[in-house]
């Protein structure tokens, strides 16, 4: 009798099903995914600002989006807006092409044992981030300051930016562009884990480049960071492991900022 193998983590989307994506959909699906993600950002201050600011009835769109963008209640309700937004935009895609949200997005549980693991290694990276920080003199959360000082709630704040928009970032990046960039590499013809790290190595170097707000080294330490996230997800076979490490590194970076401004 032959021995039971344990079957690997999921490495893509679906490896013994075609993918549900062809190479020009799946480029198609990154650019949109992307547009889509700044997109769903200015709908979100548009409509928080016409319902928060003051005398924005006859307010031009460029200075809601102005004085929208700069305030901590208008941008903490956007993110919740576009959450929304992006998540019902990627949910559509996946049926549309009749894949399965379970599988694709890797909605699965994770062994206790990866997780503390991941948690580790994530405590290394904020380590040696932070040590890094403040040898550099760096002050990555300055951006944070006027929406610190303006928002009616910090725990509205903290909810946004800890909660809220690490499930929105996970699903697209590390959720459905993952899921359709790796599954391009599913064949018999690439080696097992090749997909893996070609999707790994596209959407960190994406999600990276869209936090504009950020100078050149804390968009280097967040494609490292982005990589720790999808090393989890392939570790581990699911999409839930990279959400919880991602609100456990914004709900530090924010308690060491909330802790410095109070």
């Amino acid at each position: 009798m032959p021995k039971n193998v344990t079957a690997p983590s999921d490495m893509t989307a679906s490896p013994k099903s075609p993918p549900i994506f062809s190479r020009l959909g799946t480029f198609l699906l990154t650019v949109g995914m992307v547009f889509a993600f700044f997109v769903s950002q200015l709908i979100g201050i548009y409509v928080a600002g016409k319902l928060v600011l003051p005398a924005t009835q006859n307010a031009s769109i460029g200075n809601i989006f102005f004085f929208g963008g700069n305030d901590g209640t208008v941008v903490s309700l956007s993110i919740m807006v576009g959450c929304v937004l992006l998540l019902a935009v990627s949910i559509f895609i996946i049926r549309l092409k009749g894949g399965s949200l379970r599988q694709y997005l890797a909605l699965k549980p994770f062994s206790l044992s990866v997780g503390m693991g991941m948690l580790g290694l994530l405590l290394i990276f904020m380590i040696v981030s932070q040590a890094l920080t403040y040898l550099l003199d760096m002050t990555p959360l300055d951006f944070v300051d006027p929406l610190y000082q303006s928002v009616s709630s910090v725990w509205l704040l903290v909810f946004a930016m800890v909660i809220v928009a690490p499930i929105y970032e996970e699903v697209v990046f590390r959720g459905i562009l993952w899921s359709a960039i790796a599954e391009q590499f599913s064949s018999a013809s690439y080696s097992e884990n090749y997909g893996a790290i070609v999707a790994s190595m596209i959407t960190s170097l994406i999600f990276a480049i869209i936090h504009v707000q950020y100078g050149i080294y804390e968009i280097s330490t967040i494609v490292v960071l982005a990589l720790l996230f999808c090393y989890a997800r392939i570790k581990s076979g699911s999409l839930l492991l990279p959400i919880v490490l991602h609100i456990v590194n914004n709900g530090a970076a924010m308690w060491q900022y909330v802790a410095q401004a109070a």
